[in-house]
């Protein structure tokens, strides 16, 4: 009988078994604090895998990771067994929250880059551009209607059909200097016309 009791002492005791998810989960939906460690402890590591994978900063999915950890410890009463595992209740609140953070930051990222487009380029207003651009056209008529007929002649012919002073002075028949002299007069009439500062 000694022996007997011998043995059975030597037999190792079995190690208990590693606390299961769903079982820490309703003790820290009771406010167990030492459940809630050992929940910790068990999937913080799966969690923050499976973040890191989703947002890849490192810093962001500890964050997100945290906000995890808790959420479940506000949360743990609402965990429905029969819907599913622990584990992967845990896993789909994750998930949730590391795509949240992805679709903020893009959103973030969106406003920014609206922001800077609203900056730096102004609206095109295209009645506005119309209208400015016949009021310009009426205004040039209009000095130009204030240049003799010889100044007039030349400016259109070395402005608006493009003929280099050479070519406007052939085509006139008249020296070089001459056209050179009737297009700087026009100019400075146009300009003063124009209001353009000098």
């Amino acid at each position: 009988m000694a022996e007997r009791v011998r043995r059975i002492a030597e037999v190792p005791a079995v190690p208990p078994s590693p606390p299961d998810a769903a079982d820490l989960l309703h003790q820290v939906a009771r406010g167990d604090e030492q459940a809630f460690e050992g929940l910790y402890d068990l999937v913080s590591g799966p969690v923050y895998g499976l973040v890191r994978r989703i947002v890849r900063d490192p810093a962001q999915s500890e964050e997100v990771t945290q906000e995890v950890m808790l959420e479940l410890w506000r949360t743990a009463a609402r965990y429905v067994p029969e819907r599913g595992s622990a584990m992967t209740w845990v896993m789909t609140l994750a998930h949730r929250r590391a795509v949240d953070r992805v679709r903020s930051a893009q959103a973030a990222t969106d406003r920014e880059d609206r922001a800077h487009r609203r900056e730096t380029t102004r609206e095109f207003d295209e009645v506005a551009e119309v209208v400015s651009t016949r009021l310009e056209h009426e205004q040039v008529r209009r000095c130009l209607s204030t240049l003799t007929n010889l100044q007039r002649e030349s400016v259109e012919l070395a402005y608006y059909r493009g003929l280099t002073y050479r070519e406007v002075s052939e085509l006139l028949g008249t020296p070089l200097g001459t056209i050179k002299t009737r297009l700087r007069d026009g100019l400075i009439r146009m300009r003063d016309c124009l209001g353009v500062a000098r």
